[in-house]
């Protein structure tokens, strides 16, 4: 899955709609973020991006093209390593990396919070509800039957076709 949800904030802040392709952090936020996210537990790329648009309601979500070079450039610093694990890398913080983030922390800062800040309280439940139904759709693909998946299937279009409406109404 690629790109954000669809309600990111625009970049001149929130507004009708919350069209737009989100805020752009900056690269230094991207490397501090996968930094604090390494601190609480190894991940892979994969997790760090679903974690960070989780954790900023939906308004940031780096790409692949800006969070797999910036962990390259952190393993070359030295800060993370990675590992292979179960058909893909884990990375996790280093001893330097512990001691970088002890020492700049309060530079740091929490990026996801910053990214978050415009997003409103109610487009921000939206943001969590959705994920919490991207990942019930996923283990009803993972595990599920095929009658199981049609049913899945069924109740995603009627609630694609209830938010339609939700629009038309204005």
């Amino acid at each position: 899955m690629h790109g954000g949800p669809p309600f990111t904030i625009p970049v001149h802040g929130p507004g009708p709609g919350f069209g737009g392709r989100g805020r752009r952090m900056r690269r230094g936020n991207v490397r501090a973020a996968i930094l604090l996210l390494l601190e609480e537990e190894p991940r892979n790329g994969y997790q760090i991006m679903q974690e960070l648009e989780s954790r900023s309601g939906g308004a940031w979500r780096p790409s692949p093209g800006s969070v797999y070079p910036a962990l390259q450039l952190l393993a070359d610093e030295g800060l993370v390593r990675s590992e292979a694990r179960e058909g893909g890398n884990v990375f996790e913080l280093t001893d330097a990396g512990r001691k970088h983030l002890d020492e700049h922390r309060e530079r740091i800062g929490a990026p996801w919070e910053e990214a978050g800040a415009e997003v409103p309280e109610g487009v921000r439940v939206l943001g969590g509800v959705l994920a919490q139904v991207v990942n019930a759709t996923r283990q009803v693909m993972q595990a599920g039957t095929v009658p199981q998946a049609k049913q899945a299937s069924e109740i995603l279009a009627d609630a694609r076709r209830a938010l339609y409406r939700i629009l038309a109404e204005e």
